[in-house]
């Protein structure tokens, strides 16, 4: 799945428009390399989300196409 998508479903971001250009102004790095929002983003990986001063870290567990509001907290594990 694509990053700017995982972060919409799994509702890290809330849209997917503004992921996309998180991961272009290089906010976004996955396993500690600054990727583009097509990234290909699997389960295992460590996906890191600089939001101002702060910082945002979490595992992927899981990629489906689609989640609900209760599931979304299940795809990622907060480091």
């Amino acid at each position: 799945m694509r990053l700017d998508k995982f972060l919409k479903v799994s509702r890290i971001i809330k849209r997917r428009t503004v992921a996309n250009d998180a991961c272009g102004a290089s906010h976004v790095s996955v396993n500690g390399k600054v990727v583009k929002p097509s990234f290909d983003v699997k389960a295992g990986d460590v996906i890191e989300v600089r939001f101002g001063e702060k910082t945002f870290r979490c595992e992927v567990l899981s990629t489906p196409e689609h989640a609900g509001k209760n599931e979304a907290a299940g795809l990622y594990k907060a480091l």
